[in-house]
């Protein structure tokens, strides 16, 4: 009978102890588990990241390349402007300027022809809408 009692300890004894095993080994997988989803998400989140970085990189060069040419044609329009031949050539042409000792002589079309030029813009606006 002793021996029988024993026997039913030692069985107790070690359901106990492979619950507690068990139980550990369940612990640790959940906590594992969790670390994966965690270094997954990080991971996804990193890529996300470095592919907007990267879209925003490629604006910003096409942004900077249009900002020097326009630079460019900027510098090249101050040397054009800052010779006097060519901004009397302007102001004679485009703002209708003459010198001190000149006439200046404006022609102005008929009023009929401007007349019909306004009909004429109407109907291409007209059709293009």
């Amino acid at each position: 009978m002793a021996d029988e009692t024993e026997n039913i300890q030692d069985e107790n004894s070690s359901n106990k102890s492979s619950r507690k095993t068990g139980f550990y080994y369940s612990f640790l997988t959940i906590v594992l588990v969790f670390c994966l989803i965690q270094i997954g998400y990080g991971a996804i989140l990193n890529i996300s990241k470095t592919i907007a970085y990267r879209g925003k990189i490629s604006t910003l060069s096409k942004i900077r390349d249009a900002a020097e040419a326009r630079n460019q044609d900027l510098k090249q329009n101050i040397k054009y402007f800052s010779s006097m031949s060519n901004l009397e050539g302007i102001a004679r042409n485009d703002l209708k300027m003459a010198k001190e000792d000149e006439v200046l002589i404006l022609i102005n079309q008929p009023r009929q022809q401007l007349i019909q030029k306004n009909k004429q813009n109407k109907k291409r606006n007209n059709k293009k809408k």
